[in-house]
């Protein structure tokens, strides 16, 4: 079981995203968020670390890079099993990220619209996202990954039911539902590239 102390959460589709950090916050979890996600969590009344403050480096280049940051990445990737990942960990001041929610920029929806220009659809085109996704789910058997708002009611009622804890086969389900998600992400991003180039 992994217990859940510290959640990174940056949403494009932010519904149900506040009761959601709120559950988490009733657990003791600590809220590391971004630009309008952290805003909405605080209007919501949840104490949140901007991830600027949390890594001490400023969002840079119109917000394009924001978490791509060794302290996010290695809080999301450290095994917490082998001591050579903790004393790591110790000696660059990194800190474990227990659980990502994250979810993203709407590039299918944006291509879908009519005159969408292919600046716009590059400027839709989520990095830091999937970046998340990926390592998050990856590292699954020490972090959770939430990709999709229709698990937030079934993750709260686990860690109600185990003290704050996910299960390992929690974790895997919700790896193997992020990693489709960034796969099918890809692909659309695939297809519409290359209907750009044939010029249709």
């Amino acid at each position: 079981m992994t217990v859940i102390k510290r959640a990174l959460v940056s949403v494009t589709d932010k519904s149900g995203v506040v009761e959601f950090a709120q559950g988490l916050a009733r657990h003791g979890v600590k809220i590391l968020s971004t630009g309008g996600t952290a805003k909405m969590l605080r209007q919501g009344g949840l104490q949140v670390e901007d991830v600027s403050d949390f890594t001490g480096f400023p969002e840079i280049l119109d917000g394009r890079v924001k978490t791509l940051h060794p302290k996010i990445h290695g809080g999301i990737l450290a095994r917490r099993d082998l001591e050579e990942h903790r004393r790591t960990m110790a000696e660059q001041g990194i800190e474990p990220i227990d659980m990502v929610v994250v979810n993203l920029y709407a590039f299918e929806q944006t291509v879908a619209k009519p005159g969408c220009t292919l600046e716009e659809a590059i400027e839709n085109i989520d990095i830091g996202g999937p970046t998340l996704i990926r390592a998050a789910a990856k590292n699954n058997a020490h972090v959770a990954v939430v990709t999709d708002p229709a698990d937030y009611e079934g993750v709260l009622e686990e860690m109600e039911r185990s003290g704050g804890s996910l299960s390992k086969e929690t974790r895997l389900r919700l790896a193997a539902k992020a990693f489709c998600l960034t796969h099918g992400y890809d692909g659309a991003i695939c297809s519409y590239l290359k209907r750009v180039c044939e010029g249709s």
